[in-house]
């Protein structure tokens, strides 16, 4: 989980060790010069497997629910929701922390047992897919989803939390996030190698063999037995999903691949997805119409995005193309193409295979070409649960098409088809073509509920021919998405009922539990400052980790290189804080205000002009110097209070709220998500306890070993 305020707990601990025998460890971080009961490698094996768990949750769980692909950040929130349950039931004499395989495995044969596929019938948001569902309704699986998720990360949390207390507060955390930032890494390298569920099972299996293995052999009785018989059950459950026929497993998506007389359908994370054919045998439908709509046009370089398996290749090849840029960002796609296709487009020297996202590339390249399509691109199949976006928001609006267009040749022409579902949905694009052009695009369509189409505009009038024009069908059509509002699929600015309804259980549901757990809320009061801290930094984490796939694209890797800066800017965070007296906290919100400012003030969109390298450190300034900052003021006030545990669960609900807030962006766009996060920070700082200002109040630095 990218820890943020949130996850900054220094909360000491009464059982650090988890081990009942023990007797109760005071509430004071270790002193100088103590022997630490601990090892240091524990807290950082415990902290990698909490955040390694975290993200298999999110990569599994979305490739088998589909409700989870509209719900981005659902799992993260039942994971900050678990993790700080976990922190603070380490003053509970009952220690859960070994528990969490007995949680973890039911909840995985549940979801097998009744994967879910989704239809949704609301006209207020596009559910891209006609799937019937397969399994519960949404109403009955997201609380469960919810609700197990909670239990199992409450579980490694409390194995992190109980190991707090054995050190002083600021280096217990450092070693909490050296711990994430190598679950991180880990689960990067798997998903670089492409490998399965099974493999996630068995390292989450060693780690809590390494964490717990001895305490395992000095139980006896049904409670080790249960722990051990789960952890072989979710191998077993997990090597089963892995061994399945025609099954693999990309950095995006469950694909499956299945064949039949005259084609080989792939479908993934359930959802019915690319056919493999032979153009020679079958009608390519679309894909040929459109090249009888471009006039006179050479062939002579071609670009696809979204190439995938490679049939939009070989048609392009089919029809006289001299070279072919195909840009797909699942390199399973590719490969599967590569190896199966009967027409062998990839084979061809003609064509250039390109493993990237479509928007980066048409920002980087620096050819020209004849003819750019948009090759049925699909959002809601890909990166479920990966970030706030779906993956070609930024693919589809009107900056991206006049990049898309500022790369024709004189005489050229942009295609896009898909199969749209609504008529609104046809009418954007064709109102968004029409104005980067200058003039509208023509139209092919077939019938039924699909509304598969085809849009054709040429570089120039005369670089099109249409059989019908495009018009639009409806008073009162949607604008086209823009870098600060990419949500195609949104009729318009607002946030459907159904979010607000799940959004609001989510926020009960986190009350009642902190309530329960950690007693009466009214101890919270004197952290109200804390709680709006935590909605805050939610938010930033948000609007740059959105940020950084407009600039870099919207692949695994630049998803985790930035989940992995926010850990590093709040790890600076803390070892400035261990090393040097903070200035009084009113001039560190004098600089984070400043901070946002500066980021407001600056689109994001007007770095994509400059040179990767430059576009990288101006980012990077941009994004993280609020991040840093703000944990900077959390790290000075939060070291300073008496109450740890009423102040982590102020600061968890706060958090909370910055998840649910996150949806805001859908009516203001995700730059006004910092005005939002200032608003907040505002909060902060007018709430806090008198004194907290004042330099005594704040910790002194932490001397160095030696």
């Amino acid at each position: 989980m990218p820890k943020s305020e949130a996850g900054l707990d220094l909360n000491p601990a009464e059982d650090p060790t988890g081990d009942p025998d023990r007797d109760r460890a005071q509430q004071e971080p270790a002193p100088a010069g103590r022997r630490q009961r601990t090892p240091p490698w524990r807290l950082v094996l415990a902290s990698a497997l909490v955040l390694f768990v975290e993200l298999a949750l999110i990569r599994w769980t979305g490739s088998n629910i589909l409700h989870l692909s509209y719900f981005s950040n659902f799992i993260l929130l039942g994971s900050f929701l678990g993790v700080g349950l976990g922190f603070l039931r380490v003053r509970w004499q009952r220690d859960l922390s070994g528990w969490w395989p007995v949680f973890l495995t039911p909840f995985v044969a549940l979801v097998l047992a009744f994967p879910v596929q989704v239809n949704q019938n609301s006209d207020q948001i596009l559910y891209f897919t006609g799937v019937k569902p397969t399994g519960a309704p949404s109403w009955i699986t997201l609380p469960v989803i919810f609700l197990f998720v909670a239990a199992v990360m409450m579980c490694l949390g409390e194995g992190v939390g109980r190991m707090f207390g054995d050190f002083p507060p600021l280096t217990a955390y450092r070693l909490d996030l050296i711990g994430s930032l190598l679950g991180i890494g880990l689960f990067t390298c798997l998903s670089f190698v492409g490998a399965p569920p099974v493999a996630w099972g068995l390292v989450a299996t060693a780690g809590y063999l390494a964490l717990h293995g001895r305490r395992l052999q000095r139980s006896a009785g049904l409670a080790g037995v249960a722990r051990l018989v789960s952890l072989a059950l979710l191998v077993v459950l997990l090597g089963g999903e892995s061994l399945s026929g025609g099954v693999s497993w990309s950095p995006y998506y469950k694909v499956q691949v299945r064949e039949f007389p005259e084609h080989i359908d792939i479908s993934v994370n359930g959802i019915p997805h690319q056919s493999i054919m032979d153009i020679t045998k079958s009608s390519v439908g679309l894909r040929a119409t459109l090249y009888q709509r471009i006039v006179d046009n050479p062939l002579r370089h071609v670009l696809i995005v979204g190439a995938g398996n490679g049939t939009d290749v070989a048609v392009a090849l089919a029809r006289g193309a001299r070279s072919v840029d195909a840009v797909e960002i699942d390199p399973r796609l590719g490969e599967i193409g590569r190896q199966r296709h009967p027409n062998h487009p990839y084979q061809d020297p003609r064509v250039n295979l390109v493993i990237d996202d479509g928007r980066a590339f048409l920002q980087r390249t620096t050819t020209s070409y004849d003819l750019i399509i948009f090759a049925l691109p699909d959002s809601l199949t890909l990166v479920s649960g990966n970030s706030s976006l779906r993956l070609e928001s930024y693919l589809f609006t009107r900056e991206a098409i006049d990049v898309a267009r500022s790369h024709l040749a004189g005489g050229g022409a942009f295609a896009m088809y898909n199969s749209y579902r609504k008529t609104w949905l046809i009418d954007r694009y064709g109102q968004t073509l029409a104005d980067a052009f200058g003039h509208p695009p023509c139209i092919d369509s077939i019938g039924g509920g699909s509304r598969r189409a085809a849009l054709v505009v040429g570089r120039e009038p005369g670089g099109q021919k249409c059989a019908r024009v495009w018009r639009s069908t409806q008073a009162g059509r949607p604008v086209p998405a823009t870098d600060d509002h990419p949500f195609p699929y949104l009729f318009k600015p607002g946030i459907p009922s159904y979010y607000l309804w799940v959004l609001l259980g989510v926020l009960l549901v986190a009350l009642v539990a902190v309530r329960g757990v950690a007693g009466p809320l009214g101890r919270m009061r004197p952290y109200a400052d804390l709680f709006f801290m935590g909605a805050a930094f939610l938010l930033l984490e948000t609007r740059y980790v959105t940020g950084f796939a407009l600039l870099f694209g919207s692949t695994w890797l630049v998803n985790a290189i930035v989940f992995a800066g926010v850990l590093l800017a709040v790890l600076a965070a803390v070892e400035t804080s261990r090393r040097f007296r903070p200035p009084r906290l009113h001039w560190l919100y004098i600089a984070l205000a400043g901070s946002l400012a500066v980021g407001f003030a600056i689109p994001l969109s007007t770095l994509l002009t400059l040179a990767t390298p430059v576009r990288l450190m101006a980012a990077v300034a941009l994004a993280f110097a609020p991040v840093f900052i703000a944990n900077l003021i959390f790290a000075a006030r939060f070291a300073a209070t008496s109450g740890s545990t009423a102040a982590f669960g102020a600061n968890l609900i706060g958090a909370l709220l910055g998840g649910a807030l996150e949806y805001v962006s859908l009516v203001v766009g995700y730059r006004n998500l910092l005005i939002v996060a200032g608003v907040l920070y505002l909060m902060a700082f007018l709430l806090q306890p008198r004194g907290s200002q004042s330099s005594s109040a704040l910790p002194a630095p932490a001397r160095r070993a030696g």
